[in-house]
């Protein structure tokens, strides 16, 4: 439920492990008064300028202050995956009703009580006035498709998108779904963009950028002769719903924030079979393909480790692809 803010993010690192010379090197890309990396609270010019060697960079600390990015503690980290695992049973029970002549009314009152008996809370309901408690989007609907008296044809495609609030924690997932058997248009798109979230996930590890990831989903889709969706975008997650950073699912290498370990962030390509523009229906929330054409999203939770990524919300995307 992220929309696109357009503002730039200066990357940064260096990460640990890297040498003492790069170390330097990147130090000296710091402005004088910008805070300072140290994790100090100062001003660089009055705390590390002029010291002959400078301290490891407090990652969280300067994460923070520069990106107002959330690093997460272990005991954070479970508690996300604790949610995501709900955020999976949520799917696969979903999963398990559809069928023609279903509602989508009926997934959001199944997502809904799923959340009552665990103790949770369904996040998108009544967040910014969203008046359901799980997204359905159907066939050329983008995302953010409220639920309703729609019953479920033989050929459709369906996007369910379940954010669970789990003892103060969010978690975020979503799956395309085949409803009878699928046109090969719609085998394309789901395909597409179930491959499309596995190049972005081979991009997820410390040193590599968000531009990296928005690159892979891009050179992939367009590769494939689909469109990536602009105005919408992954997001960090975590004791709230959007946290920086933004994720979008189109950009260039080496641009924009470093990865490092502990962030937490989604990553949910939306994929058009035709082009990329789309409109809001009159309800503020539906978005919908210009061209009317199919468009498919996959989303998972992720962690960056040490040395790559985690799946807070981890399912297998191999059956969706071919």
């Amino acid at each position: 439920m992220n929309r696109i803010n357009l503002y730039k993010q200066k990357d940064f690192g260096p990460l640990p492990g890297k040498s003492s010379k790069m170390l330097k090197d990147e130090w000296k890309n710091i402005g004088r008064n910008e805070l300072c990396p140290c994790g100090s609270g100062r001003k660089y010019k009055k705390c590390c300028l002029k010291k002959e060697s400078h301290a490891p960079i407090d990652y969280k600390a300067h994460y923070k202050q520069k990106y107002d990015i959330n690093l997460k503690s272990p005991e954070e980290i479970e508690k996300i995956k604790k949610a995501g695992r709900l955020v999976l049973f949520g799917l696969e029970q979903a999963e398990s009703m559809l069928a023609p002549g279903v509602t989508t009314d009926a997934v959001n009152r199944l997502v809904h009580k799923i959340a009552d008996k665990h103790g949770a809370v369904c996040a998108p309901l009544n967040y910014r006035g969203f008046p359901k408690s799980v997204c359905t989007s159907v066939n050329e609907v983008i995302c953010h498709g409220i639920p309703g008296e729609y019953a479920l044809k033989g050929g459709d495609i369906i996007n369910v998108d379940i954010t669970y609030i789990l003892d103060g924690y969010y978690a975020d997932a979503s799956k395309t779904f085949y409803i009878g058997d699928p046109s090969p248009d719609a085998r394309r798109i789901v395909s597409v963009t179930a491959a499309s979230l596995l190049a972005a996930m081979e991009m997820i590890k410390p040193g590599n950028t968000v531009g990296d990831i928005g690159w892979a989903i891009q050179n992939y889709a367009e590769s494939q002769g689909c469109s990536v969706v602009r105005e919408f975008v992954g997001h960090g997650l975590g004791k709230n719903f959007h946290e920086p950073p933004q994720v979008p699912h189109f950009g260039k290498k080496g641009h924009g924030v470093t990865l490092v370990p502990g962030m937490v962030f989604t990553v949910e390509p939306m994929i058009n079979l035709g082009g990329a523009e789309l409109f809001i229906a009159d309800d503020g929330w539906t978005a919908i393909t210009r061209d009317r054409k199919l468009s498919a999203q996959f989303e998972q939770t992720f962690h960056v480790t040490e040395d790559g990524w985690e799946s807070l919300t981890p399912y297998d995307l191999h059956p969706f692809i071919g």
